[in-house]
């Protein structure tokens, strides 16, 4: 039976929470963290360790199946790379920052300037769509240290805190793009391969859906009961318990979790009493 190669990078941001993402799926991975390659065995599919910086060269070329690695990384190394699901995690953002001491935020800053990048095709395009000509550096490492040493007058760079800039005397000014781990595939899948690679992605949604939900239990007086549903759109309808006080009924449901406070206000505007919150382990709809 054909197994999937799937790439993760082999240390750095993206390695422990791909490593997570794989086993809350049910993928347990023998530890393989000095291994190049790696078999699993309860799912099939083998885990390649590779250099982020390698991994979308690997798909290109079919090496690998499918990868997690960071949807920046792919928009900087321009394969045609099919992006399958993004994950919500290792977010970050690709962005210019300038000394502190430099008052402006306007991209006109830049104009004839010397920038330091690790992106130079990401930053080159969006120069070009703003009309900025600068000239570019490419640095492979530590591009915040480029302004302190007098090799440029600011850098393009991946922020998530912006800590590293505030240590370096910089301050972020305008973002290019945001970015996320994401599941990326291959041009080319076998026919066997794509089976397998529906029912990672089929486990790999459930997990992102329950993190990003709240099961949530509440009583509600009977008449209340068709406002409460109301609100509560996620599930295709809410489970009414009738409780043993007559004229009241316990409902049980799911919210998102970027609307909870908002939900929860509803809820007890319409009646409802008693809210308690569960989290959600896995969610298959």
């Amino acid at each position: 039976m054909s197994k999937l190669k799937i790439a993760i990078q082999k240390s750095g941001r993206l390695y422990e929470e791909s490593l997570q993402l794989l086993k809350d799926c049910g993928i347990f991975v023998n530890n393989g963290k000095d291994q190049l390659k790696v078999s699993v065995d309860n799912f099939p599919m083998e885990i390649m360790y590779l250099r982020n910086s390698d991994i979308p060269q690997y798909l290109e070329d079919g090496v690998v199946d499918v990868a997690i690695v960071g949807e920046n990384l792919l928009i900087e190394k321009g394969q045609n790379i099919r992006t399958i699901q993004k994950l919500g995690f290792s977010k970050c953002r690709v962005s210019l920052a300038v000394p502190k001491e430099v008052e402006t935020d306007e991209i006109s800053y830049f104009q004839g300037k010397k920038i330091a990048t690790s992106y130079p095709n990401t930053l080159k395009n969006f120069l070009e769509k703003k009309g900025i000509s600068s000239d570019i550096h490419i640095i492979s490492g530590s591009v915040e240290i480029a302004p302190n040493i007098g090799l440029a007058d600011g850098i393009c760079d991946i922020v998530s805190s912006g800590s590293t800039l505030f240590r370096n005397g910089l301050r972020e000014t305008v973002t290019l793009l945001k970015s996320e781990a994401v599941l990326a595939q291959t041009p080319q899948l076998s026919a066997e391969k794509e089976a397998i690679l529906e029912k990672l992605v089929f486990r790999i949604k459930a997990v992102l859906k329950a993190k990003n939900s709240k099961y949530i239990l509440m009583n509600v007086p009977n008449e209340k009961i068709q406002k409460v549903a109301g609100v509560l759109p996620v599930l295709k309808s809410p489970t009414v318990i009738p409780l043993a006080e007559e004229g009241w009924s316990s409902i049980h449901s799911v919210i998102d979790e970027e609307r909870f406070w908002e939900v929860i206000d509803e809820l007890k505007d319409n009646g409802a009493q008693d809210i308690l919150i569960i989290p959600i382990d896995k969610m298959v709809i």
